[in-house]
Order: C-alpha cells, then sequence, then structure tokens
C-alpha cells in the first residue's frame, strides 16, 4: 500500500489532486500484481499503461503550470520528466513483462514518485527567479528555537554560500577539485544534520518524525546523483551547470526549514 500522505501536499490543488490520482492507480496496480490470480498480460495492458499514461498526462499539467507563473525550476523538472519518460519506456520495450518485472516496474515508479514530490514538486511556486549573484544568507526568520538544529541549519548556509562564492571567483581558473570537495563536505554534513535532527525527534517523539525522514531521503537521493564525472567534462557551461545545483540545494533547505523544521520548535 502507497500512501499519499500530508507531507506530499505541495499546496496546489489541480497538482495534489492528481498526485493522489496517481497513488491510486499505484495502489489498484500494487493489488493486481499480487492476486493470487494475476494475468500479467492483462495487467500490463491496462493497469501499467493507464498509469504510464496519466503521468504522461500529469508531467503536461505540470509543466504548463510552471510555465504560466514563470516558474524557475521548469528546466530541472523537464529533465527529471525526460529521465522518468526513459526509463519506464526502457521497461516497456524490453520485451513482454514477467510478474517480477512488472513488480520491479511498479517499485520504482511508486519510489521515483515519492523522491519526486518531496525533493521536486514541493518546490513549485515557491521561490521567483533571481540573479545568479545573489547569495543565500541564514536570516532568523529560518530559526526553529533548537540551538544544535539551528546552528547546524546556519553550517549549511555557510556550506552552500562557501560553492557560491567560489562559483563566482574570477580569478581561479579551475575550480573543479575545490568544488567537490565542498559539494562532498556538504552532502557529508548535511546526512550527518538530517541524523542529529531525526535523533532529537525521536527523543521529543515529535508525531511528524516519518515525514521528516521521507524529505531527508529524497533531498539525500538527489545529493547522491550529483554527477561530478559530468561536472569535470564541461567547459562551456559548467558555471551554470553549478549555480542550477546550489540554487536547488538552497531552494530545497529554504523550503524544508520553513515548512517542516519549524514546526518541530513548536
Amino acid at each position: 500500500m502507497y500512501q499519499f500522505t500530508n507531507d506530499c501536499l505541495i499546496g496546489i490543488p489541480e497538482i495534489d489532486k492528481e498526485h493522489q490520482h496517481l497513488f491510486n492507480l499505484l495502489n489498484q496496480t500494487d493489488s493486481a500484481l499480487h492476486a493470487a490470480d494475476a494475468d500479467i498480460s492483462a495487467i500490463t495492458s491496462r493497469l501499467l499503461n493507464e498509469l504510464y499514461n496519466y503521468a504522461m498526462e500529469h508531467f503536461a499539467h505540470e509543466e504548463a503550470y510552471m510555465r504560466s507563473i514563470d516558474d524557475p525550476e521548469l528546466n530541472r523538472q523537464l529533465q527529471e520528466h525526460e529521465a522518468f519518460r526513459e526509463k519506464v519506456t526502457s521497461y516497456m520495450d524490453s520485451g513482454e513483462l514477467t510478474l517480477n518485472t512488472a513488480k520491479e516496474l511498479l517499485t520504482f515508479l511508486a519510489k521515483w514518485l515519492y523522491r519526486h514530490i518531496l525533493s521536486s514538486d514541493i518546490l513549485i511556486g515557491k521561490f521567483q527567479k533571481a540573479k545568479n549573484n545573489d547569495a543565500y544568507v541564514f536570516s532568523n526568520e529560518y530559526l526553529t528555537g533548537i540551538e544544535l538544529i539551528d546552528k547546524e541549519h546556519r553550517q549549511l548556509f555557510a556550506l552552500v554560500n562557501d560553492v557560491h562564492n567560489l562559483i563566482h571567483d574570477e580569478f581561479i581558473f579551475d575550480k573543479y577539485d575545490e568544488i567537490v570537495r565542498i559539494l562532498t563536505e556538504l552532502r557529508n554534513y548535511t546526512e550527518m544534520h538530517f541524523h542529529d535532527e531525526e535523533t532529537y525527534m525521536e527523543q521529543i517523539h515529535y508525531p511528524e518524525l516519518d515525514a521528516q525522514r521521507r524529505a531527508h531521503n529524497a533531498f539525500i537521493e538527489k545529493l547522491v546523483d550529483i554527477n561530478f564525472a559530468e561536472l569535470e567534462d564541461m567547459d562551456d557551461n559548467q558555471q551554470e551547470y553549478l549555480q542550477g545545483i546550489l540554487d536547488f540545494l538552497a531552494k530545497w533547505l529554504i523550503n524544508h526549514i520553513l515548512k517542516m523544521d519549524k514546526k518541530i520548535g513548536k
């Protein structure tokens, strides 16, 4: 059973409604695949195809909405949606699905959807386009009132700004090694911070701990997916690529603090 929980709500009714329907389709397909008399041919032709086609329809609606508000995250969404299409069609085009490969595909769809909502869709409509030279400053608005968490949030902002300053340092020609070092440090520190935060929530029996864990896991997976080899191969658009990564990391962190972490202090 794949649950559409409150932490998956992004606050845009038409998108939330479509996400909920995707979860319904996931569960219908899951039930059919685990039935004793599962007919894999019928399930593939009806439920899996319906799920895929509805996802494509949803992506089109989501992208149209983002264009209508000039959302700066649109390009990232387009890339992720296309990667999803390629992955699923590779399954569909590989020949007749067996019961095991159909279950494997469904697991991928569910995991991808959870992660995509919690790490990407959650940012839709939250930020306006900003100048590339805008730094990310930790302000009192982000304080939770919990000393350890606030201290670690400040350090995360400091690491983000270290990357920002390095990207825009015109006096350093080859920045690759240093950028990789700082991004690796940022990933490691983020993992440590999430562990500390979850430990604190366990100690106070925080009721939304599971939602926090889901969000943390989705974000860590995004950090792990950063392709340093791709960065090394870039010449002309290396700075643009890095700025895109940095914008996403900072926006997600800001949104997560304001939407979820500040509730811990209350």
